[in-house]
């Protein structure tokens, strides 16, 4: 196996190992995380779970759940399953190695969420690292917005949640590829500095909903110090739900 890393997210309420190049679980997953309205008893499925960063820490913010991760890449799900073991969360968790163009789940979960690459095929330089370019999305045959979207679709429950992070100049095509399958969007912005632009966003919309879009306020991530603002500590390291 590549050479790997332990770390830890929300205050080291979580622990995980993880490869030391290559996509790697962020800021990014724990807020995706905190975005998921999953209740006590209720399944979520995490595509293109990598290590099951995302995952979790929803399985830590909220009881009774369950996970089930689909990752392309078999070295990324043999860690996720040690990490089961490093959270205590045995029965709670299951990953499976499998292209989500081709997943279908025997029953439909509850919710989805997934982190996509934020470059699409084509659009970029490839990384010469095979690993990396999977996980990245650097590869000829990497999943297009809408082909994560389907995904989601064909494996939720009517009225189902589905919760992505992306590029905040994604949140179009991704409104788009929804079309009238989900309803009440919601848009989270995620602004590095009060005044800044915002370069991410998290999307939320319900399967067979018709209700219209929701732009909320957003969380500031950072202080004009670089410090994270008390805000976003809540979310990132007390696991505080948006």
């Amino acid at each position: 196996m590549a050479d790997m890393r332990e770390i830890y997210v929300l205050n080291k309420k979580v622990r995980l190992l993880q490869p030391a190049e290559g996509f790697r679980t962020s800021m990014d997953s724990v807020m995706l995380a905190a975005a998921c309205p999953i209740k006590e008893g209720e399944t979520f499925l995490d595509m293109g779970c990598g290590v099951g960063g995302a995952g979790f820490c929803v399985l830590w913010r909220v009881a009774g759940t369950q996970l089930t991760g689909v990752e392309l890449q078999d070295s990324h799900v043999a860690l996720a399953e040690e990490n089961i073991g490093l959270n205590k969360m045995e029965g709670r968790a299951e990953f499976v190695c499998d292209d989500i163009r081709r997943y279908q789940s025997a029953a439909p979960f509850n919710h989805v969420i997934c982190n996509p690459p934020y470059l699409e095929a084509g659009h970029h330089s490839p990384s010469p690292r095979p690993e990396k370019a999977v996980a990245m999305g650097h590869e000829e045959e990497a999943l297009s917005v809408s082909d994560w979207i389907d995904a989601g679709f064909r494996n939720l429950k009517s009225k189902g949640s589905l919760t992505m992070i992306h590029r905040a100049d994604a949140a179009d095509r991704m409104i788009r590829a929804m079309g009238k399958r989900f309803g009440d969007i919601e848009i989270i912005p995620l602004w590095p500095k009060a005044g800044a632009p915002a370069k991410r966003m998290i999307i939320r919309a319900r399967k067979d909903r018709k209700g219209g879009a929701i732009l909320h306020p957003g969380v500031i991530l950072h202080e004009k110090n670089g410090k994270d603002t008390k805000e976003a500590d809540l979310v990132l390291r007390e696991g505080r739900a948006l």
